[in-house]
């Protein structure tokens, strides 16, 4: 298969003759952005669906539904194509469910932070089931990333330590509407204990080392301008954006580098990632 193959190509990379060090660079730099975007191959195809889906439908389909159906086809064809094992699709299907209870949550009547404004036979508590796939995608990236880049971890702090900001963080999404936002007293936490964390990469046939926290700022700043996309598009809207379209909020960016907090305290705990962590002593 064509990707099989295109995989083996990514994960084989060598540079046969000595480059100058610009030259190195743009190459490098080059094969990095190829290999982000193989493992945005799920949030690709899951955002061509949402260009190319009118609003009205699909085929008689509801568009809420028709996301639904293509989402998981994607899925299913990852999983049959061993682009993603049975371990790293449990992972996902958690985030699935992370992020719907979230969705149901901030969607319900008392809170309204959003909403999803069409019709569909596939809403749960007023909520589309595809919607969980949007956070599962943050998942799905992170674990193909992993293995493109052959990345590895150093200075990890103590998976409990992970494990228990990893929970502050997603149960804040909740309490902080009733007992005040401490997004930046977590932030302040995670960027304690993430410091001397730094994640090692390699585009072609040298590691690359970056701290682990600008990894976090930057994939939260690519889903915040993911989630533009998908509100100009009026896949769901926030409440100042009933009457015309306006940029989401640029504090959502901080949200997001949080949520990726918790998505990476996920991942690292599937087995064949664990043996590539170094955790701080």
């Amino acid at each position: 298969m064509f990707l099989q193959s295109f995989d083996h190509h990514l994960l084989n990379l060598s540079v046969k003759t000595e480059l100058s060090a610009f030259s190195r660079f743009w190459l490098e730099f080059f094969y990095f952005g190829i290999k982000e975007a193989r493992a945005c191959l799920f949030t690709g195809l899951f955002f061509v669906a949402v260009f190319v889906v009118p609003r009205a439908g699909l085929f008689g389909i509801p568009r809420y539904d028709a996301l639904l159906v293509i989402a998981l086809a994607i899925q299913v064809w990852l999983v049959a194509t061993k682009l993603e094992t049975l371990d790293e699709l449990k992972a996902i299907t958690l985030f699935h469910l992370v992020g719907f209870a979230l969705e149901v949550f901030k969607t319900s009547s008392g809170i309204k932070s959003w909403s999803y404004p069409d019709f569909a036979y596939s809403k749960l508590f007023g909520v589309p089931l595809f919607s969980g796939f949007m956070y599962a995608a943050v998942g799905s990236y992170i674990i193909q990333a992993w293995r493109l880049f052959d990345l590895r971890i150093r200075h990890h702090p103590p998976y409990w330590m992970a494990g228990l900001i990893a929970v502050l963080i997603y149960a804040n999404f909740f309490t902080h509407h009733y007992i005040g936002d401490y997004r930046w007293y977590l932030a302040a936490c995670a960027l304690g204990l993430y410091a001397r964390s730094s994640v090692i990469f390699r585009p072609i046939d040298r590691d690359r080392r970056m701290p682990l926290l600008l990894a976090f700022v930057l994939i939260g700043f690519f889903i915040w301008l993911a989630e533009n996309v998908t509100t100009f598009f009026g896949i769901w809207k926030y409440p100042n954006q009933l009457g015309a379209w306006s940029a989401v909020h640029v504090g959502k960016w901080s949200s997001w580098s949080l949520l990726v907090v918790m998505t990476f305290t996920i991942v690292v705990n599937l087995k064949h990632i664990k043996q590539r962590i170094h955790i701080a002593s």
